[in-house]
């Protein structure tokens, strides 16, 4: 485990897998079951890291290159990790994030042509040991998840961001260095497909996550927006 306590959850995948919905979806019932659940986001998640993610998801950092944007997203991992995430896991939380150190792999690493032994320098000082105990990887083709996307962005007050704006082919390739880290790690990632109705796939999520619930977790709601 992350820490001595707690237990520290990972939602990734590509744009549009539905990957918020189904934290808050598994917040609300690992709730109802007494545990402290701390809801949490990257980029962003505490004071430091949530300025840098404006930067980020404006574009405001994309004319200074992917390298500049790789160790954007490691400076606000780091705060998010040392601020946030360490203390709610030794208290005893369970931490649910949406994002963490495989989107750099895959956004960064991959799709961003970066050099891996750079990518796993920048994990390595961002994390500080710091590992989810588990990783569910929404799965879905890239035209769906972007089709959701760009719904979503058509709302009231929402844009597109930086990543969302990005080619269809971009996306795929995304996609397919998700499930290689999947089958990479097997002990700590699972693979659901996110094409399947949401109340299915929340039985899943509960599933996966239901045998790894530390004992003993404190009934304190904690949440960050």
């Amino acid at each position: 485990m992350s820490a001595a306590h707690g237990l520290f959850v990972t939602f990734e995948g590509g744009e549009g897998a539905g990957k918020s919905t189904q934290i808050r979806l598994l917040a609300d019932a690992l709730r109802a079951r007494g545990l402290t659940v701390l809801m949490t986001r990257e980029p962003g998640g505490s004071k430091g890291a949530e300025a840098v993610r404006h930067v980020l998801l404006s574009g405001a950092a994309e004319p200074y290159g992917i390298r500049m944007e790789a160790i954007l997203f490691a400076a606000a991992r780091s705060d998010h990790v040392e601020q946030v995430i360490r203390p709610a896991l030794a208290a005893g939380s369970v931490v649910l994030c949406d994002r963490f150190m495989d989107s750099s792999r895959v956004y960064q690493g991959v799709t961003g042509n970066l050099e891996q032994p750079f990518i796993e320098a920048l994990e390595r000082v961002a994390i500080n040991g710091v590992v989810p105990d588990c990783t569910i990887i929404f799965d879905l083709p890239a035209s769906v998840g972007l089709e959701r996307a760009r719904k979503r962005a058509g709302g009231p007050g929402e844009q597109p961001d930086r990543f969302e704006k990005e080619e269809l082919q971009t996306h795929e390739k995304r996609r397919e260095a998700f499930l290689d880290i999947a089958a990479r790690e097997p002990l700590r990632c699972r693979v659901i497909d996110a094409t399947k109705a949401q109340d299915t796939i929340a039985a899943e999520v509960l599933a996966i996550v239901e045998p790894l619930l530390p004992v003993g977790a404190l009934s304190h709601q904690e949440h960050v927006s």
